[in-house]
């Protein structure tokens, strides 16, 4: 049996669970219109797959403090794999930084950081990220307003 072949009532499930991980197999037997064990099996079948990576909750972060929202562009000095392979060690260790992607253009990395506002980044620019040996340049880029922020992908 092939695992990664998936089919409309696969898609209907991902769409579903994607909107609300926290529905009960009976619930979302209802909502996919199937009965309760081929909609367990579909799901520990798309688990197991790698089509669902994991099940989490969307927190406020302006309720928690941390509604100061910041894209860093990131140039390091020089790039090789070892020097690209120690500041995403870096990152992945840094809790103010939520998402890293190395990009192309004139920088190597875009990062996602929430802060509690200005001078907290200030800080964490200085102190943080600023004692990374590799780190050439940082543009920083402020949200003002969050026009959009889907956390789904379009399937």
């Amino acid at each position: 049996m092939q695992t990664d072949r998936i089919d409309k009532t696969d898609l209907e499930i991902l769409r579903t669970v994607q909107q609300n991980g926290r529905l009960t197999i009976k619930e979302l037997a209802v909502r996919v219109n199937l009965s309760t064990t081929p909609v367990f099996e579909r799901l520990k079948r798309l688990e197991a797959s790698g089509y669902i990576q994991k099940y989490v909750a969307v927190l406020n972060a302006e309720k928690l403090g941390r509604g100061f929202v910041v894209f860093c562009q990131v140039k390091l000095r020089r790039m090789n794999g070892d020097i690209a392979r120690d500041f995403v060690r870096r990152v992945q260790e840094i809790p103010e930084v939520v998402e890293c992607y190395n990009i192309s253009g004139n920088y190597d990395y875009l990062l996602k950081i929430h802060a509690p506002d200005m001078r907290a980044y200030q800080s964490f620019l200085i102190n943080t990220l600023g004692t990374v040996e590799s780190l050439g340049s940082v543009e920083s880029t402020f949200v003002m307003a969050e026009v959009k922020h889907d956390h789904g992908i379009s399937i």
